[in-house]
């Protein structure tokens, strides 16, 4: 028997709308379902009545399936000659370990697809009415894992550089270890001043922002009880949320209604 192929697959960032053609396609071609915690459940439904469903996510920071017992199943999977649908939040290879499955994978001889999401970043900034990018106010963007531990001697991130740089700053993960992030970050050279924004649930209906500074921001994590998912922006264009809320304020409206 032919091995199936494996599509690691890009849920997006939440609403279940923001998903892409393709990834509906394969969706409802699937023989089998391998999704994480923060997949909607109407994404699931997508899938055919007959199409196996298996959860391998996280869930309250809990680990359902270590990372080489779910590379070894979408292999297994595959050799049965299924197709799958290896179904992640936002994008897969965007600090969603589809590197990771995409070699073991390749090394198995099994053939996949990457079917591109649209990561956190642009989902979060987009419905918080942030432009990552403004000719005026930022030309990088910078996409960072908050969740190494910042005071490790071997940490790969060395926030002080980033603090150099001008840039908008997406961290991901970043909510527990936010207080030291944002002093490494000023550390840097970087003013406690500069705009700095958390969303929560970006995208969904527990959508929220907390607006600040650098200088603030951690307190108003731990004041307003932020909760994951949720994601970072730090830069001059963080203060576009101020004006452009179109979300929140598409919300506001339908509530009043």
């Amino acid at each position: 028997m032919n091995p199936g192929t494996v599509y690691l697959v890009g849920a997006g960032p939440g609403d279940p709308e923001l998903i892409t053609l393709k990834a509906r396609r394969v969706l409802a071609e699937a023989d089998a379902v391998v999704y994480d915690h923060l997949v909607d459940a109407a994404l699931l439904e997508l899938a055919p009545p007959g199409c196996e469903r298996i959860f391998a996510g996280k869930k309250g920071g809990q680990v359902c399936r270590p990372q080489d017992e779910i590379d070894g199943m979408l292999v297994r999977l595959a050799l049965e000659g299924k197709s799958v649908v290896r179904l992640k939040g936002g994008d897969p290879f965007i600090f969603g370990r589809g590197g990771e499955e995409a070699s073991a994978l390749a090394a198995a001889g099994i053939p996949f697809e990457i079917v591109p999401g649209v990561t956190a970043a642009l989902a979060a900034a987009a419905y918080a009415g942030i432009p990552l990018t403004h000719r005026l106010h930022s030309s990088a963007v910078v996409f960072l894992t908050g969740h190494e531990d910042p005071a490790k001697a071997d940490a790969t991130v060395h926030w002080e550089d980033y603090a150099r740089l001008k840039a908008t700053l997406c961290v991901y993960m970043g909510v527990r270890k936010l207080p030291v992030i944002a002093r490494r970050l000023e550390a840097g050279g970087m003013a406690p001043s500069t705009p700095a924004a958390i969303v929560e649930s970006a995208t969904t209906e527990a959508h929220r922002r907390i607006l600040g500074t650098l200088g603030t921001i951690a307190n108003l994590a731990a004041r307003e009880d932020v909760q994951a998912p949720a994601l970072l922006i730090i830069g001059e264009v963080a203060a576009f949320a101020e004006s452009l809320s179109w979300f929140e304020n598409a919300a506001r409206l339908s509530a009043a209604r």
